[in-house]
């Protein structure tokens, strides 16, 4: 996870971006119009703990592309990553003042980020929470902004799918990270007849899940971020079992062996309920719901009844699964497992955000655009 994710992402992110610069439409004719895109100005950015470095790259390789300058809040709770770059962005030639890192909390420097009426813009990627305080106080100013919020991605496991592979790829993105992603998919929406089949394979791929310590080669599931954030989850867990979920794998308790740090067992719940918590609120750990369906038009129902709208999954015969992605509200979904693809946007729908990274779509986020009639 480190090497490909934490390490790999962020570099194909900055040469993807890289890849933009001459191709990429700066000006052009419409009519008797010249249209031209111009830098915003100043960027302030906010980003989460999950993904320290990618967070960063995603927004930063972008918006010097496009000609601006940034001002830059990395989370407290993982502060460091953005000296290393800040360093080696230096070190590679990027003027003093372009790239400027304040250190803080959100309620202190993420809000006089906010609120700055010289920062043009704000791109944050974070909570939905912590995203709706943003626009409210950017608002003053009307500044543009750009948000990457939560997410609770639906699995939609069609009858016509290879159902091991659907399964075993559905526990992976439930689990990576130890479930601290916001394009995770940790409800896995299931045919009711297939379900005890469904929770037989899930279990088996969560065996392989090894929780501990994360410099061991052997560790598949470290630590969550903080111990606030494990009782965190701990508590969803103790949530689902008292409102009726089958709990078919892990549970509360810490894991075997491991009586300091804030380690959470992966977990999996059968027989959830779409209305519950644990299926409607993003938990943000190790913890996977399957959620059994009558019929199709019942699968999409579920997959969109969330507020949120980032990430969803769907596996069943190729044309099948592709008719089914339509219909969902999220702005990104993989069919039968389609790989990541830095030039394709992401983002979400609906309370999972506005705007879009990656590709040229992310470029256009920080672009002004201008008309000039001749």
């Amino acid at each position: 996870m480190s090497r490909t994710a934490q390490v790999g992402f962020p570099a194909a992110v900055v040469e993807s971006v890289a890849g933009l610069a001459d191709d990429f439409a700066w000006t052009e004719e419409v009519g008797n119009s010249l249209i031209v895109r111009e830098p915003i100005g100043v960027v302030g950015a906010i980003t989460p703990w999950n993904f320290p470095l990618q967070q960063i790259v995603s927004k930063l390789a972008p918006a010097l592309l496009a000609g601006n300058t940034m001002v830059f809040k990395p989370s407290e709770n993982a502060p460091l990553t953005a000296r290393l770059l800040a360093d080696a962005a230096a070190e590679a030639g990027v003027p003093a003042g372009v790239f400027n890192i304040v250190y803080g909390t959100g309620a202190v420097v993420g809000e006089a980020i906010s609120a700055h009426p010289d920062i043009d813009m704000i791109s944050f990627t974070g909570s939905t929470r912590a995203g709706q305080r943003i626009s409210a106080v950017a608002a003053a100013t009307a500044k543009r902004v750009a948000l990457e919020l939560g997410g609770k991605g639906a699995n939609i496991i069609l009858d016509d799918a290879d159902l091991p592979t659907a399964v075993t790829t559905g526990v992976m993105m439930a689990f990576a990270n130890g479930g601290q992603v916001c394009g995770a998919w940790p409800r896995m929406l299931v045919p009711a007849s297939r379900q005890d089949e469904v929770v037989a394979l899930a279990v088996e791929a969560a065996k392989q899940y090894t929780v501990g310590d994360p410099n061991d080669e052997a560790t598949r599931v470290g630590p969550m971020a903080s111990e606030a954030h494990r009782q965190k989850v701990v508590g969803y867990i103790e949530r689902g079992s008292a409102d009726g979920a089958r709990l078919v794998f892990g549970g509360p308790q810490r894991p075997e062996g491991l009586t300091v740090g804030a380690y959470v067992q992966p977990t999996i719940f059968a027989d959830v309920d779409p209305s519950s918590a644990i299926a409607q609120e993003e938990i943000f750990g190790p913890v996977l719901t399957i959620i059994p369906y009558a019929d199709e038009e019942e699968a999409v129902a579920i997959a969109n009844g969330t507020m949120y709208g980032l990430t969803s999954g769907v596996f069943g015969e190729p044309e099948h699964a592709l008719a089914v992605a339509r219909r969902l509200r999220v702005g990104q979904v993989d069919v039968n497992a389609g790989h990541w693809n830095p030039l394709a946007p992401f983002g979400g729908y609906k309370q999972s955000g506005n705007g879009r990274e990656f590709g040229r779509f992310g470029l256009d986020e920080f672009l002004e655009t201008k008309s000039i009639q001749r």
